[in-house]
């Protein structure tokens, strides 16, 4: 198996294989997901600053194959850690998707932003009922209510799980979209006419459940964000929205000042787990 620490400085140079084939083959976990879990940890102690190793270092310092060192990069890159840029190589990022706090937030817009592939596999959209959700919605306990459940990719990786309901009237016009890549909004907005003007948002920390981990394909003690937001058009409600979202790859920011200065001051509240 390749053990943490098994990569050592100047490897490359002397095309030395790092890990004996016995110690590779003891392992039942596949080699990539060795090398990806040593890349990882080499990320996180500072051993690979900035410059990401070309295909070929990392082949000769893991002595494997240049398809299992394309595996794992391919996966960093998922993970939003690694960026390549054509003829300049690979780099890396701080593989965080970040959310100012106080504005209209997109899942949609922040996984494009960070170069990665936007899509959504949809569970459920059709007509549903809630009592507690349509009281939200100040609409009677029976009413009928558009529900749209969705889980929320960036690249191959899961990223979230998005709950949403909406009025009837309202959201009757999204029921025959694909929203396999499309951002539920500009919908609202072209076939509704309805633009978000406020909300009221809640950020609780939680552990998810044995179904939730497996839907979200989550590590053992990787904790979920659960983003609550009850959106308004006007005055009116409009959406009643719940967001599971992987702690480890989203970040929400906030900036206040107390005075007329030129720089605000920025706070990160950083979901990525310490150390």
């Amino acid at each position: 198996m390749i053990a943490a620490g098994a990569w050592r400085p100047g490897a490359a140079r002397g095309r030395e294989r790092v890990v004996s084939e016995s110690e590779r083959v003891s392992s039942s976990r596949p080699l990539w997901q060795q090398v990806l879990d040593d890349l990882e940890r080499r990320i996180a102690s500072g051993d690979i600053v900035d410059r990401f190793p070309t295909d070929k270092e990392l082949t000769e310092q893991y002595g494997v194959s240049r398809h299992t060192v394309r595996e794992a990069v391919r996966r960093l890159r998922a993970r939003g850690l690694v960026d390549r840029h054509r003829g300049r190589g690979s780099f890396l990022t701080d593989g965080v998707l970040t959310q100012p706090l106080g504005g209209l937030y997109s899942l949609f817009r922040a996984v494009e932003e960070a170069g990665l592939e936007q899509r959504s596999r949809v569970l459920y959209l059709g007509i549903d009922h809630d009592r507690d959700i349509a009281a939200r919605l100040q609409l009677p306990p029976n009413a009928e209510l558009v529900r749209l459940e969705r889980v929320r990719f960036a690249g191959p990786e899961p990223l979230a799980v998005d709950d949403t309901w909406l009025p009837a009237d309202i959201g009757r016009q999204v029921l025959d979209v694909d929203f396999t890549r499309t951002a539920l909004y500009d919908v609202l907005q072209e076939l509704s006419a309805v633009h978000l003007t406020a909300a009221d948002e809640t950020l609780t920390p939680m552990v998810p459940d044995a179904q939730l981990a497996a839907l979200l394909q989550l590590e053992e003690g990787e904790a979920l964000l659960r983003v609550e937001r009850l959106a308004r058009s006007g005055r009116r409600p409009v959406e009643y929205r719940t967001t599971l979202i992987r702690g480890q790859r989203f970040r929400y920011t906030s900036s206040w000042r107390t005075d007329e200065g030129p720089a605000p001051t920025t706070a990160f509240v950083d979901t990525h787990p310490a150390g």
